[in-house]
């Protein structure tokens, strides 16, 4: 029975093109999803379009000295081409700079402005005075105060995925012109997320939704286990969808608040170009909303964009949100800043017309569960030993003997023995085991499973020999060529959701376009012929669905990767301009002195933190130090170390830190100590 799905796939930045990383996260898995509900009957609207509010945009737009504007415009283009040219079937990528969206959203926010779903406030935000502006988001930089990571943003910290307010960072910095911010008062509108927050609990943690995927479910259950409050929905900014209330002059949306609600914009869009009624796909209770995201998006699709909806108060809420966890490139972590990525549009360039094998590789070694690392050798290992070896190999012998044999004429079987009759069986098992696979956002399961179904070609090919038996038993022949015929349709079909192009060249090669109706997945379990004897195939030397790659291929892949490497190194190393001015009277405040490392532990839960007990001579105290990547704990205890004392305490995971240990780095980039030059020391010594 044809069922309604809206499918949404996370709106990308237009601050730079696409990579492996956003791929494998979220667009593959979602556009293997939708062609699977369209090849079933299912009415389906696949949803996306590009973020073009973002800070990171202003950002890029000052770096490159145009207005941001022309950063949209710019990627806006070679991001939606590259989806096409990938093969992402959305039936709509808009964009969030359309009028459509400015109305929706604008519409969507005074909506809830009526009904009094906001809360106005006025508190002390970031402030840069040099530049004049409030920090939102990403221009502002400092220390994680969850984990100790240095390079967090006022959102965010990338290294554990943690959300915040920029005031919460430790040692705040100005993204724009690296000054140490001031605190200046603003007002703000506030969704009250604390309360929704029964709701939440109601519809996530005591509903259904212990099927979503452990990783969701569990940030969920974290956040609101820990109490919400209230999230800013409006920023100071110039860029973005203005504030329609009086008092918002001078403020927009807020990018978190805006984007999801381009999903509903770009549906609108595409259901006034196609005649439907876009309220059919985001208000009838009969039509499943699905979110394919990032992991580091969760809480916004699972916690804040519900809120929303639910203050709205007609729209449904999301089935399902199957987030993928983070693909690593090469064993380190992807970085658009440090160009430490694989981007599509040269993806493309270099590999042209093998779109299908990047979509294999990077579903076949998707990251569902785990961080998962993205290798040229393993993409090269994909193709030739998966793609060419297994799956086109197959095709190429059915293709080549059934012109040779019978001129491209589907032969006419004869009895079927039982490995005939097993066979025919196991293949109309696999629409029902790969559709189990992909109904369960368990993509690598699916493709495994297809590549299986080419195996089983394969095996049953190798045991009955037609190109034996041709000389002995030509009925026999005709047989197994036929049944090797119906698994070859059964793979034009079924592979389709993850290897389209493929699809579509076997349909080509087996001429399905000429049968009677085009075989469709379903009939592939309950009908016995797919390609009818007499039917003709293509004849001549078959076209190859896959070609190999080869070492040469890949070892240029690999040093474009090893140069950008060295590059980012090169820049690391440059010298750092002097920071800003400061008088002797700022030096004098500095209390630095000696101490010894009495006790060390690792800090729970993190990569980086190590919790020490520091006797300074004056007491004992407690630092915590992101020291933990270069030293063990039992090694440092009885070090003598430097210390500034009068550093104001900050919480650190729950943990006051009471100072801070000196540390620099040696030529190699190693971390070490800010060792006291002095050979009898004793704690509490003054250096300075």
């Amino acid at each position: 029975m044809s069922k309604r799905y809206t499918i949404t796939a996370a709106l990308p930045y237009t601050n730079g093109p696409i990579h492996i990383g956003h791929l494998a996260g979220v667009y593959v898995p979602a556009d293997i999803y939708s062609r699977y509900l369209r090849l079933t009957g299912n009415d389906v609207a696949f949803i996306c379009g590009s973020d073009e509010h973002g800070v990171p945009i202003t950002i890029k737009a000052k770096k490159e000295g145009v207005s941001p504007q022309d950063i949209v415009d710019k990627y806006h283009t070679i991001i939606k081409k590259s989806f096409e040219d990938f093969g992402i079937s959305f039936d709509n990528y808009s964009r969030t700079s359309a009028k459509i969206h400015h109305d929706t959203a604008s519409e969507f926010f005074m909506t809830l402005y009526d009904k009094n779903e906001f809360v106005e406030e006025v508190s002390e935000q970031l402030y840069d005075a040099e530049a004049n502006q409030f920090l939102a988001d990403r221009f502002v930089i400092g220390i994680c105060p969850k984990c100790g990571y240095e390079e967090a943003y006022g959102d965010q910290c990338e290294n554990c995925g943690t959300s915040h307010n920029a005031t919460d960072l430790i040692n705040p910095k100005s993204a724009i012109t690296g000054n140490v911010p001031t605190l200046k008062k603003t007002k703000h509108w506030f969704l009250p997320l604390n309360k929704h927050e029964d709701f939440l609990r109601e519809w996530i943690l005591k509903g259904h939704k212990k099927d979503w995927k452990p990783n969701v479910y569990g940030q969920v259950k974290s956040w609101v286990d820990d109490g919400l409050r209230p999230r800013a929905v409006t920023r100071d900014l110039d860029w973005g969808i203005p504030v329609p209330v009086e008092g918002g002059e001078g403020k927009v949306l807020y990018v978190w608040f805006d984007a999801p609600i381009g999903y509903i914009s770009a549906t609108k869009e595409w259901a006034a170009k196609e005649g439907k009624n876009w309220e059919d796909y985001w208000k009838d209770k009969n039509t499943t909303l699905v979110h394919f995201i990032g992991k580091d998006n969760i809480v916004f699709h699972c916690i804040i964009f519900p809120s929303m909806l639910r203050a709205e108060g007609s729209y449904i809420l999301p089935e399902n949100v199957p987030a993928n966890e983070f693909l690593n490139l090469e064993g380190n972590k992807l970085s658009t800043s440090k160009n430490w990525a694989v981007w599509l549009p040269d993806y493309l360039e270099d590999f042209p017309n093998q779109q299908d094998v990047l979509r294999y590789a990077l579903t076949a070694n998707a990251p569902e569960t785990k961080d998962n690392d993205f290798t040229w050798k393993d993409f090269q290992a994909r193709n030739n030993n998966e793609l060419v070896a297994v799956f086109g190999n197959f095709i190429n012998r059915v293709v080549v003997l059934t012109n040779k044999y019978y001129d491209g004429v589907i032969p006419q079987p004869s009895d079927y023995k039982k490995i005939d009759e097993d066979t025919l069986a196991t293949l109309k098992a696999y629409p029902a085991v790969v559709a189990s696979s992909i109904e369960r956002y368990r993509f690598r399961e699916a493709s495994q499973e297809l590549m299986n179904l080419a195996r089983l070609g394969n095996k049953y090919l190798a045991d009955e020999e037609p190109w034996k038996t041709i000389k002995t038993d030509e009925e026999r022949t005709k047989t197994v060529m036929f049944v090797a015929l119906q698994i070859a349709s059964a793979l034009g079909i079924l592979c389709e959701p993850f290897l389209p192009f493929t699809s579509e060249k076997l349909k080509r090669i087996l001429c399905h376009s000429n049968l009677d109706s085009e075989p469709k997945w379903d009939e592939v379990s309950n009908k016995d012929v797919f390609l009818p004897p007499g039917h003709v195939i293509t004849k001549g030397k078959p076209e190859l669905l896959f070609s190999k790659i080869e070492d040469a291929e890949i070892e240029k892949q690999i040093q474009k990767l090893e140069a950008n490497k060295k590059a980012n190194e090169a820049a690391k190393k440059t010298v750092e301009p002097q920071k800003e001015e400061i008088s002797f009277d700022d030096f004098t405040k500095l209390d630095i002195r000696v101490g010894t490392i009495l006790e060390a532990e690792k800090m729970p839960k993190t990569k980086k933190l190590l919790v020490l007990k520091v006797d300074t001579g004056i007491d004992t105290r407690t630092i915590v130090s992101g020291i933990a990547e270069s030293f063990k704990p039992e090694d440092i205890i009885g070090k003598h170390v430097t210390v500034l004392i009068n550093l104001a305490p900050r919480k650190l995971r729950g943990v006051e830190s009471q100072g801070m240990i000196l540390m620099t780095e040696d030529k190699m980039g190693n971390l070490v100590f800010v060792n006291p030059d002095i050979n009898d020391v004793s704690n509490g010594l003054k250096i300075s």
